[in-house]
C-alpha cells in the first residue's frame, strides 16, 4: 500500500485499544526508503485527555490508568514537523525545527511500526507509541529521553501497552548507531526541506478518523 504525494493521511497514535491522538499530514514523498509526511503548524489534531481534562504527564501513570479517558480537538502550535517513517522498522524520525524553519535536530520515536489503512476518502498510519525514545543533535551527539515515564509504565503491565522492553532498547540503540555513524537519514537529507507556503492547513478532522485501529498480528 502506497500513499501518493500530497495526499492527506492520519498518523493515529494508539494506546491498547484507545487512539492517544490522531494528526492529519501531508504526503511529501513515500517510496523505498521509507513514508515522509509533513505535520503543519496550526494544524487540527486530536489529543486523549481524562475526563477531568488533565493529560497523561500531568499524573503518576497509576492514576491515569484507572480513570476514564476521551480524545479532544487541539492544534498543532509547534513549528512545522517532518516524519519519517521507514519501512518495517518500530521507530519513526522526526525533524525538528525552530520559529523560523531551521532544522534543530532529530527525534527518534520509538513505537510498533506503522500499520497502513486506506478507505478510499480517508487513509492512514497507525503506531504504538513506546514512549523511551532518542533525541539526536546536529553534531550527531545523543541521548535517551522519557527512561523516567517508560520505567514507571512498565511497572503496571496489565494498563500498559508495551509488552516486550528489551525489544524497544534494542531498537533505540540500532538506531543510535544509525545515528553515530551519520547513515541516512542522518545524513542531512531533509535538514533544509521547506514547504510549500501554498499548502492549506488543514482545520479540522475528516469523518472516519475514528475506526478501528488496524489489527496487530
Amino acid at each position: 500500500m502506497m500513499f501518493a504525494p500530497g495526499r492527506q493521511v492520519l498518523y493515529r497514535n494508539v494506546d491498547g485499544p484507545r487512539l492517544a491522538s490522531v494528526r492529519p499530514c501531508r504526503v511529501i514523498s513515500d517510496d523505498a526508503r521509507g513514508l515522509l509526511l509533513w505535520l503543519a503548524r496550526g494544524s487540527a489534531v486530536l489529543v486523549e485527555e481524562a475526563a477531568d481534562g488533565r493529560g497523561i504527564r500531568d499524573m503518576p501513570f497509576p492514576e491515569w490508568a484507572g480513570l476514564e479517558h476521551r480524545v479532544v480537538p487541539a492544534v498543532w502550535r509547534g513549528p512545522g514537523l517532518l516524519k519519517f517513517i521507514p519501512p518495517d522498522a518500530d521507530h519513526s524520525v522526526w525533524f525538528f525545527r525552530d520559529d523560523e524553519g531551521r532544522f534543530t535536530g532529530w527525534y527518534v520515536n520509538l513505537e510498533e511500526r506503522a500499520l497502513r489503512w486506506d478507505d478510499g476518502d480517508l487513509a492512514g498510519v497507525d503506531v504504538i507509541d513506546q514512549d523511551l525514545d532518542v533525541v539526536a543533535r546536529p553534531d550527531r551527539s545523543w541521548e535517551w529521553k522519557d527512561e523516567d515515564e517508560f520505567t514507571e509504565r512498565l511497572a503496571l503491565p496489565e494498563h500498559y501497552w508495551v509488552r516486550d522492553e528489551a525489544a524497544v532498547r534494542a531498537e533505540g540503540l540500532r538506531v543510535i548507531k544509525q545515528i553515530e555513524a551519520g547513515d541516512f537519514p542522518f545524513d542531512g537529507t531533509w535538514t533544509d526541506f521547506h514547504p510549500d507556503p501554498t499548502w492549506p492547513v488543514p482545520t479540522s478532522i475528516p469523518s472516519g478518523w475514528n475506526r478501528p485501529p488496524v489489527p496487530r498480528p
